[in-house]
């Protein structure tokens, strides 16, 4: 609720043409009937004679239709990820309530605008839909959803990746609508080929912003004279922060896998965002904006 207030941290127009008839608050880049006047010019065969435009046909004694521009909406869809690899944080939050929080600022964005606002939310074991709705009931749905999977992930034991994050993608291709908007929320550690193929699909008939959301402890180690005890499914190991050779190699290898990543996403036909969960989200927005 909080993130309420913040609904025009958020822009949420259109980057891209919409590539589908739908009626609503967006002007579309092709001509038709609406309420937004666009031009006039020369009658043509098939036109609407309810558009002809009889004082300029008057003036100049050629037959002239006036044209509009047609208004669209979009549904907005928010695809939260809850997945294990979520539930990590070093500093500030976790990922996944950073994740959480963009998901809310990105529904409140939505109906502000008027937009109708889905989503699909998953973790581990199960996943929540819903349908797009334009009231405040759908936000407060999509809220209850995530409550709902946060918990339950947060109770769920420690267990191998597995298909998940794919699989929901698939379901999301049937759910969203061609021009619809899609916040993909997620660390996307799971970017193996399968998936790239899905948001291949998804990005042809949508405008998709991939937002990630990771936590800096993932790219460059904190300094320690300690070793710590990280699990990772089954296993377990630590990782000697006092050797600087370990810290150089793994500073690398991370960012490395960081680049694959962002830029997979952007040759899937996806536009990537970053996100810390290290700071408050309302500052790095305004940090972007003005960057």
């Amino acid at each position: 609720m909080y993130y309420r207030a913040k609904a025009t941290l958020l822009n949420l127009q259109p980057k891209a043409h919409i590539k589908h008839k739908l009626a609503g608050q967006y002007l579309a880049p092709h001509k038709g009937r609406g309420m937004e006047f666009a031009e006039v010019r020369h009658y043509q065969q098939g036109d609407d004679i309810r558009s002809i435009d009889w004082r300029v046909t008057a003036r100049t004694g050629q037959a002239h239709t006036k044209l509009y521009q047609e208004e669209k909406e979009r549904p907005v869809f928010i695809f939260t990820d809850f997945s294990q690899s979520m539930l990590f944080g070093s500093q500030f939050v976790l990922k996944s309530i950073q994740a959480a929080q963009l998901s809310a600022l990105t529904a409140w964005s939505a109906i502000s605008r008027g937009d109708r606002v889905g989503g699909l939310v998953f973790n581990q074991q199960q996943h929540f839909e819903l349908k797009p709705g334009s009231r405040q009931n759908a936000v407060m749905n999509l809220f209850h959803n995530l409550l709902a999977s946060h918990e339950q992930a947060l109770t769920l034991p420690a267990q191998e990746a597995n298909s998940g994050f794919r699989d929901n993608l698939k379901r999301l291709n049937q759910l969203a609508k061609p021009g619809s908007l899609v916040y993909l929320i997620s660390d996307f550690v799971q970017l193996d080929d399968d998936v790239l193929k899905q948001l291949q699909l998804l990005a042809r008939h949508c405008e998709v912003i991939a937002c990630q959301v990771y936590d800096p402890f993932e790219l460059d180690l904190a300094p320690s004279d300690h070793h710590v005890k990280v699990t990772a499914g089954s296993q377990t190991f630590a990782l000697p922060l006092g050797d600087k050779q370990f810290k150089q190699r793994f500073t690398k290898h991370a960012n490395e896998q960081q680049h694959h990543r962002l830029n997979a996403l952007k040759k899937a036909g996806i536009h990537p965002v970053t996100f810390s969960a290290a700071t408050p989200l309302e500052q790095q927005i305004l940090g972007k904006a003005s960057s």
